[in-house]
């Protein structure tokens, strides 16, 4: 499993939450909302400092990760982070993992 932050994502992450190089963003399993896999969970996004991680990828100095306890939402794909130009927002596309 890997996290994949395209170019205009990191650019967004830059703009809209002032991420610095050491800075820690999160991907997690939330309750509500739906998700390709699971009915009742969506995923969350937040800058926190991590506990036990489970996938990281490191974009100029940033630490985008996921914790072990949330991996099991991802059903064994890759999370590709992207922007949806339409409304200038995150975006979350889930590709089987190689």
């Amino acid at each position: 499993m890997n996290i994949v932050v395209t170019d205009e994502a990191f650019n967004w992450f830059k703009k809209e939450m002032e991420v610095e190089p050491g800075d820690f963003i999160r991907f997690y399993a939330r309750y509500g909302g739906s998700s390709p896999f699971h009915e009742g969970f969506s995923l969350g996004m937040n800058r926190e400092t991590p506990h036990d991680i489970g996938v990281e990828s490191i974009v100029n100095g940033v630490h985008f990760y996921i914790e072990k306890d949330d991996e099991w939402f991802f059903n064994q794909h890759d999370l590709h982070v992207v922007v949806n130009k339409k409304i200038d927002e995150i975006a979350y596309e889930y590709k089987i993992a190689e």
